[in-house]
């Protein structure tokens, strides 16, 4: 495999997602409303707590906007992770994943061109929801945007990589509402996106305090938390990209029809 052959397979799968997420305007309006629907109405919540309002006048600075703006950026990673699960499950029933996987390229290579190029598409959806964040007066501090880019990459390959993982294990559409909701809920709620982690000691939940420590969603947002405020955690960072290579290499395994399970059960 030469760079060009690299970079001609990487531009071909990025250019067949990009058209194919264009031509799903659902999918972007569906990744804008969720957590914009989340900003509003949660802001309802902690303005009784923090007394703070989304309404103009804006404040300059808010623990809201600290809390829960870059847990509303996980949100959008998370789903678009497991919205590229769904796509690869209809592609493998479609016959396409057969085709991909047939090119003379190296099968771990292909399976990483398709997890780059749609974490490419995450990053895009969470800054047109950042933007409209900022138009609502909820933001990320000067040049927070520019300094938690890595740090949302990062992220979104980690949650692309378990939804690559997951495409392995759901063999049909019908049953992938089912398994995401064993998935995305578990980890959004029981992690630190909506609220800090040292808040769950301080209310004895001592139990979901350790189980949202374990969770790799938790040190994703964690991650990009720290980043849009000039900071790096160094834990969060080790643990993110640690369980989005894990992940990435299972999933290799799994698609591999020598070893992995699509050939136990009969995929493709």
């Amino acid at each position: 495999m030469t760079p060009s052959h690299a970079l001609a397979a990487l531009g071909a799968m990025t250019g067949r997602e990009v058209v194919r997420f264009v031509q799903q305007r659902g999918r972007l309006i569906s990744a804008l409303v969720r957590p914009l629907l989340w900003l509003i109405v949660v802001a309802a919540g902690f303005q009784n707590v923090f007394g703070i309002s989304i309404i103009p006048p804006y404040q300059t600075y808010t623990p809201y906007q600290e809390y829960v703006l870059p847990g509303l950026t996980g949100m959008v990673l998370l789903f678009h992770g497991m919205q590229s699960s769904l796509s690869m499950v209809y592609d493998r029933e479609m016959g396409m994943m057969r085709l991909l996987l047939t090119a003379p390229l190296p099968r771990w290579f292909l399976l990483l061109a398709k997890l780059m190029a749609g974490t490419l598409l995450s990053v895009a959806q969470v800054y047109a929801f950042l933007a409209a964040g900022y138009l609502l007066g909820v933001g990320f501090p000067p040049g927070g945007y520019l300094l938690a880019l890595p740090a949302v990459f990062v992220s979104g390959l980690m949650l692309g990589a378990l939804g690559l993982l997951l495409s392995v294990y759901i063999r049909q559409l019908e049953n992938f509402a089912g398994t995401m909701n064993f998935v995305i809920f578990p980890m959004f709620f029981i992690s630190s996106a909506l609220y800090p982690l040292w808040r769950l000691r301080e209310s004895a939940a001592e139990a979901i305090y350790w189980l949202a420590l374990t969770n790799p969603f938790s040190h994703a947002v964690e991650l990009v938390r720290f980043a849009a405020y000039g900071q790096f955690n160094p834990i969060s960072a080790g643990v993110t990209a640690g369980c989005g290579l894990a992940f990435f290499l299972v999933a290799v395994v799994g698609y591999d029809p020598q070893r992995g399970l699509i050939r136990r059960k009969g995929g493709g």
